[in-house]
């Protein structure tokens, strides 16, 4: 009896706890639908808001690109403001950290780092100048319209009713957004798009560190770092003697070295490119100009890009805007349209200040020794002490080695030399939002060149088609010119106190690149050398490679005319050029290794076609992240795994591979002298092992896809695994560093998940521009609009985009939701 009613008692209990259990969760249920409602931006009905004069409507369509309708310029900036914000406001935290150099309030000591080059460099105090400048300038537009856009994206701040779950998570409250906001994030746009800077430092590493005499380093460095073919090599041949004369030192070496070599936002790496192209109608199917682009960024999640339509008297405009910018980035207007790629010129350059011995605060320039200009900066740090940092800035600008960025090079010498930048980017006299509206106006090429002439930073080789049929490709930007006897040109740290190093203007405006309406009927680039062996100044020696050029102009030179769907699958291609000069050597190697013959069967009739269901692009990119170890890293040593991060050295691997060069295929760590061949052969076998070791025997079964997935980051949740399942976005895809369709290949693992060939990078937006009907015009982001991981719009892109699909640019005319914004009451 007794043991019945403790049972019944039990029950009772249990069920409680059930009950009880049972109505938590649904509590839980409950609270989650009422934040994500709250958090979710309001898209109909009428939002009465502070800061509008007029009222302003918002469409939405069925995949969440507003459509935005306003009586006047600053109403609609305002508009873009408010969508930006209601979609995307953790990215517009995020981004307005990253300029200000406030990641690690945030993130942690593990932001820290970065924090520290960000304030060294002054991002924010360079975005303040160019503020104060805007404002002293008359007549200006663009000062108004940053205001108006600030308010707008505040307007949400002060009125959503819950934060994003990234605030939530890591408490974090935003601050009201400032127009020195979108100035610092357009400066680090720039920072995205200009890397030399980190090539310099490569330079100055090698020089230093580069086993054998210091003759013969140069010569080493330009194969490593090959010129563009048909170009010679300028860094000159003691470069390494002069280096090593001043007694600095590359201490690369063990973790601290990866924290130097680290410390800088990433920029100006291999893969980090773009595509355009431009035909007139004597070339299409039409008879009316098409125009294509993809531009290659950084993939995030959400994307950088936000798809929008503005309307207002005197501007009908749609493409790809930029969470922080006010205006439409790439896209159409109703007489023309345009797309970017980056031109890659040298507008950063590195100078060592050599510090007086008797006084610390000076430096030597060529009138003598002068004062640094000085700033006191503290960097808080989530879950740490705060951080007091002083920061320099000599008369070549600010001084990035007091970021700790290169110590390896100037440690011991820190009281001898430091390190400072010149970049054109940084400079006070710059109204890119100014720029970019007069383009969103532009009617004909003629204005829309008249003006890009006051484009500063980053240069970009803009193709622009026009209702009227012309076409053309203008490169503006602001491009230092270095005197006759600057014998660096740019390619390593200058000594700042000879004169002869210094800028001595800039490249005349109406002299940089440019093409109009060619007789071949279409203009490409794809970051190639733009410019003939007789252009007469000079942009850069660190040209991209010009494999996904050469196989755009085949596949436009393969027929009299194209339409707007042959240009859609020229931005699905491919096939990689890239590997004719390396696919001999790995097709000849003779391996003993079990699958070797196997390999070989799938290798004989590869041709570069890098497809994400096939095997062979597998098989040859293990062997070329293989072979690239074994000839490279016993010269480069430490510096070899930071570098491959952002450069493959395939063009260096092939110049070795066709000289046979002993040299670099010797194994210095070995007492054994081993042949190309043998490394060759012996990367085959170690190729197989690793692909064996992640995906079995069956070499039928392997894909290219089950390595090389596109990872659309998120900050800062990817980095921790409990939540990047929830966070970030990935697809399998094709393709490679070289095809058109572009997907960059990581030799390094990633540090986070130990992955190789993991992408990062890829085509960010595609878009398709049609002149002669503006209907048939098409675009593509690779997330969605939304950054709100519940949302269905967080995520409902990445398929089409993996497929290499589109959406309407200027939609269907059907508005899935409609809101309207009301100004407030005046008080």
């Amino acid at each position: 009896m007794g043991r019945v009613v403790w049972w019944r008692r039990t029950g009772r209990v249990l069920g409680w706890l059930g009950l009880g259990l049972v109505l938590l969760v649904a509590a839980a249920v409950a609270a989650a639908v009422v934040y994500t409602q709250r958090a979710s931006p309001r898209t109909a009905g009428e939002w009465v808001l502070p800061g509008l004069s007029a009222a302003v409507q918002i469409e939405r369509d069925a995949h969440g690109i507003p459509t935005i309708r306003a009586q006047n310029l600053e109403d609609l900036m305002f508009g873009l403001g408010v969508v930006h914000a209601q979609d995307r406001l953790w990215q517009l935290e995020v981004h307005r950290r990253i300029g200000a150099g406030r990641l690690a309030e945030a993130f942690g000591p593990g932001a820290l780092d970065g924090d520290r080059f960000l304030r060294a460099l002054g991002v924010r105090r360079a975005a303040q100048a160019q503020w104060d400048w805007l404002r002293a300038q008359p007549g200006r537009e663009s000062p108004a319209l940053l205001e108006a856009y600030a308010r707008g994206i505040n307007a949400v701040l002060r009125a959503l009713p819950a934060r994003p779950p990234e605030m939530l998570i890591l408490g974090v409250e935003p601050e009201d957004w400032s127009p020195v906001d979108s100035l610092a994030w357009a400066t680090m746009m720039a920072w995205d798009l200009g890397g030399n800077w980190g090539s310099e430092m490569l330079r100055l590493r090698l020089g230093l560190s580069l086993p054998g005499p210091a003759a013969e380093v140069a010569q080493r460095i330009g194969e490593l770092l090959p010129p563009h073919p048909g170009e010679r090599a300028r860094l000159p041949p003691d470069y390494a003697e002069r280096m090593r004369a001043l007694r600095l030192d590359a201490r690369v070496a063990g973790v601290e070295a990866e924290r130097w070599l680290a410390a800088a936002p990433e920029s100006g790496v291999e893969g980090v490119g773009s595509n355009n192209w431009v035909l007139a109608g004597s070339r299409t199917t039409s008879g009316a100009p098409l125009l294509a682009n993809d531009p290659h960024l950084k993939l995030t999640a959400p994307a950088l890009w936000y798809l929008v339509r503005l309307e207002a008297p005197g501007l009908r405009v749609a493409g790809a805007s930029m969470p922080g910018l006010p205006g439409v980035v790439l896209g159409q207007n109703a007489y023309l349209a345009w797309g970017f790629t980056n031109t890659g010129p040298d507008v950063q350059d590195l100078y060592l200040e050599q510090i007086d011995p008797a006084d610390p605060s000076r430096y030597r320039t060529p009138d003598g020794w002068a004062e640094f200009e000085t700033a006191q900066e503290v960097i808080r740090v989530r879950g740490g002490d705060d951080v007091a940092l002083t920061v320099r800035r000599s008369r070549h600008g600010p001084v990035i080695s007091d970021a700790g960025t290169v110590d390896d090079v100037v440690g011991r010498e820190r009281a001898r030399f430091a390190i400072a930048m010149r970049w054109t980017a940084l400079d006070a006299d710059i109204d890119a939002v100014g720029v970019a509206l007069a383009f969103n106006r532009a009617r004909t090429l003629d204005e829309f060149v008249a003006a890009a002439r006051d484009w500063v930073a980053p240069m970009q080789s803009m193709v622009v088609a026009e209702r009227g049929g012309r076409i053309g490709m203008v490169a503006p930007g602001r491009v230092p010119l270095r005197g006759p006897d600057h014998d660096l040109h740019g390619l390593a740290p200058a000594p700042g106190w000879l004169a002869r190093y210094d800028w001595v203007g800039w490249v005349p405006a109406e002299r940089t690149p440019r093409e109009f309406d060619p007789p071949r009927g279409w203009i490409a680039t794809a970051n190639q050398r733009i410019v003939a062996a007789d252009y007469p100044y000079f942009l850069t020696a660190d040209w991209t490679p010009s494999w996904r050029q050469q196989r755009i102009e085949q596949v436009l030179e393969s027929r009299p005319r194209h339409s707007i769907d042959d240009l859609a699958a020229l931005q699905a291609d491919v096939k990689s050029l890239a590997v004719r000069p390396l696919l001999p050597h790995l097709q000849a190697a003779r391996s003993a290794h079990r699958l070797a013959a196997a390999a070989q069967a799938q290798l004989a009739a590869f041709d570069g076609q890098m497809r994400a269901d096939a095997g062979a692009p597998l098989i040859y990119w293990a062997w070329v992240r293989q072979l690239t170890q074994a000839v490279f890293a016993d010269e480069l040593g430490p510096l070899y795994e930071r570098s491959i991060a952002t450069r493959n050295f395939s063009d260096a691997l092939a110049g070795v591979l066709g000289r046979d060069d002993a040299r670099w295929c010797d194994d210095r760590r070995s007492a054994a002298a081993e042949t190309c061949a043998q490394q060759v052969e012996a990367a085959l076998g170690r190729a197989l092992d690793e692909l064996a070791a992640r995906h079995g025997d069956d070499l039928a079964r392997w894909r290219w896809s089950q390595a090389l997935q596109s990872r659309a980051e998120h900050r800062p949740f990817s980095r921790v695994p409990a939540l990047a399942r929830w966070f970030e976005l990935r697809a399998g895809v094709g393709g490679d560093t070289y095809t058109v369709n572009v997907a960059r290949v990581n030799l390094r693992a990633d540090p986070g998940t130990g992955e190789h060939y993991l992408n990062e990078h890829g085509p960010s937006l595609r878009a398709l521009y049609d002149l002669a009907d503006p209907a048939a015009s098409r675009i593509m982001i690779s997330t969605g609009q939304s950054g709100l991981p519940w949302s269905r719009h967080y995520r409902d892109l990445l398929g089409p985009w993996q497929r290499v699909e589109y959406l309407p640019l200027w939609g269907d005319g059907r508005a899935a939701a409609t809101l309207q914004l009301r100004p407030a009451p005046a008080p």
